[in-house]
Formats: structure tokens, C-alpha cells, sequence
């Protein structure tokens, strides 16, 4: 979780919500693919931390299956990016601050925990979360 806040501080000096994610290889000693959130710097309104880390996830094995993988985030995903969690058939979700606004991990919706998918991730929450939340509240208070 430390390189995920660590992502999201780069979010803040891009002018974006600090939220940043990391996907760990299986055995959980190599980070695969990283990133924070970019909207405002690309304009691109689906560069969220995750999606960005899946991708380069997805680049670096040369394969979009992220079997054995664990994604750590600092937010709770939202519906696109729980979506994207389940169809890059990551095992392990694991995140900071609930987001009781927009959160598809377990709070407002459970995308990720859906019966009805064919591939279900193991969610683990509140890692550091008073951490992730205090980065998260500052960035909204200057604001």
C-alpha cells in the first residue's frame, strides 16, 4: 500500500485525485504495473490509477489475464474500474478508504463480489486506509 500512496502523491502534482494502484505479480514480491490518476492530465476520462496499472499489468506478461495478481489501491474501486478488476481476472483486490459515493467494492455496490460473474476477486479493505483517507481529504479541502 506504501507504493500505491506513493503513486498518488504523483497524482497531486499532476492536478488529479490522489488515488494511485500498483499490481503485484503473484508470489507479491514483483510490481508488475503502476499508476495514478491522469484525467486531468490526459483528458482522458477513463485514466484511473487502476485501469492505468492493469494495462501496464497486462503489457509487461504480454497477456491481458492477470491470473494469481493482486491490485493494491488506495480507494476503493468504482464501477469501472471493479469491472476492469473482473475482466483482467485479477485474484486479489486490495484497498484503503472506502468510497461510500462511488465505491463498487463492497460499500455503495459489491461489481467485484457479483454472483452473477464468471470470475469473483478475494477483497481485503482498510489497508492504511486513515492514511489513504487524511491524502484524499487534503486534496479535497484545498480545493
Amino acid at each position: 500500500m506504501r507504493l500505491a500512496l506513493d503513486e498518488a502523491e504523483l497524482a497531486v502534482r499532476g492536478g488529479d485525485v490522489p488515488v494511485g494502484a500498483v499490481v503485484l505479480s503473484p508470489d507479491g514480491t514483483t510490481v508488475l504495473g503502476a499508476g495514478h490518476n491522469e484525467r486531468e492530465a490526459t483528458g482522458d476520462p477513463t485514466a484511473h490509477a487502476e485501469v492505468l496499472a492493469i494495462r501496464r499489468a497486462a503489457a509487461r506478461l504480454g497477456e491481458w489475464r492477470l491470473t494469481g495478481c493482486t491490485l493494491v489501491v488506495t480507494l476503493e474501486p468504482c464501477t469501472m474500474c471493479a469491472g476492469a478488476l473482473v475482466q483482467s481476472r485479477v485474484d486479489r483486490v486490495v484497498y484503503g478508504a472506502r468510497d461510500d459515493k462511488a465505491g463498487a467494492a463492497g460499500s455503495l455496490w459489491d461489481v467485484v463480489r457479483d454472483r452473477r460473474l464468471n470470475h469473483r476477486p478475494e477483497v481485503i479493505e482498510g489497508v492504511l486506509a486513515e492514511d489513504c483517507a487524511r491524502m484524499l481529504t487534503e486534496f479535497f479541502r484545498g480545493r
